[in-house]
């Protein structure tokens, strides 16, 4: 048997008077995952990180952070808990430092521990040589940073991330998906998030809500192998008409998209029944073709997400 799961949630659900905002979720998260929670706008994602973070009561089922019972041991529990709203919580006129100082003592650490935590955490939400700027001068991205810092100056166990990205450019996208990895070594992570290619190259497992369920969870692949279908970027050695011609034949192509490229070289986006890559790519080396790449493209994680938030697909969906 594998190590027990550092954060179980079992069949969690809450009311808000007669709405059920979320209904019997169950999930694992072990330490070092970083894990993605997906969902249309009232699909249950903040309500979830709320209940985790110990700020919503729940209506009913069971939340436990190694071992310890969320209901039971709530104020225990919120030490081992770090959390980031969509909005940081931030005091603006405050520097850095201070913020960070004035945070580690809400939760109850030492002066002495703070002077020892501080250049950890200024290097861990890549913040050194802000030290001393006042939060109000900083820029969306680096306040954005802050929040992560004041969400683990406690070194918590687990950290919620609620729309981490929100509002960042290309560059501060790519600075704080080297934040939310770091954050991910020896802890638990779980990121609620609207960008799908980022949860797709930040997080190691997806968690799909609709209408307050669990439709769907496991890795981007295993949820692409359970919609029953795959899409893929083929580029090969060839002339592109031959190549468009003979994806058009072949009797496990559903589409095939022409994605012409320069020299000696002939690409499409293809559309399979079923996931038969391997099969596909075999026909195409027997017919001469040489592979050249096999890509997943952009927008899979967003064709695997709306096909999982169909109103068609009921049943939970599980790895």
């Amino acid at each position: 048997m594998g190590e027990p799961p550092m954060i179980q949630v079992s069949n969690l659900t809450r009311y808000y008077g007669e709405f059920a905002a979320l209904q019997d979720v169950s999930f694992e998260i072990r330490e070092g995952e970083v894990v993605g929670l997906l969902g249309l706008n009232g699909a249950g994602k903040t309500t979830t990180l709320q209940i985790l973070a110990g700020l919503l009561p729940t209506s009913g089922g069971d939340v436990t952070v190694d071992g310890i019972d969320l209901v039971a041991a709530s104020d225990e529990l919120r030490q081992r808990i770090g959390f980031l709203p969509e909005d940081p919580p931030l005091y603006r006129d405050m520097t850095v430092e201070g913020f960070l100082r004035h945070m580690g003592r809400l939760r109850g650490m030492s002066q002495e521990a703070l002077t020892r935590r501080m250049p950890d955490i200024l290097e861990l939400a890549q913040l050194k040589g802000k030290e001393q700027q006042v939060i109000a001068t900083l820029s969306h991205g680096f306040r954005k940073r802050v929040g992560i810092a004041q969400s683990v100056i406690h070194d918590p166990r687990l950290v919620l991330l609620d729309e981490p990205i929100s509002g960042l450019d290309p560059v501060q996208i790519v600075e704080m998906r080297s934040v939310v990895r770091r954050l991910g070594e020896g802890r638990m992570v779980l990121i609620s998030s609207h960008n799908l290619p980022e949860i797709s190259q930040t997080c190691d497992r997806i968690l799909v809500l609709r209408d307050g369920r669990l439709v769907a969870q496991g890795t981007e692949e295993q949820l692409a192998r359970r919609l029953g279908d795959a899409r893929i970027v083929l580029t090969v050695r060839g002339e592109q008409a031959a190549l468009e011609k003979w994806l058009q034949e072949h009797p496990k192509v559903e589409r095939m998209d022409p994605r012409p490229v320069s020299g000696l070289y002939a690409s499409a986006v293809v559309d399979l029944e079923g996931d038969v890559r391997e099969e596909l790519i075999r026909d195409l080396i027997g017919a001469g073709f040489g592979v050249r790449l096999i890509e997943v493209p952009d927008d899979e994680l967003e064709e695997i997400f709306l096909g999982l938030t169909r109103d068609d697909l009921q049943e939970e969906v599980r790895p």
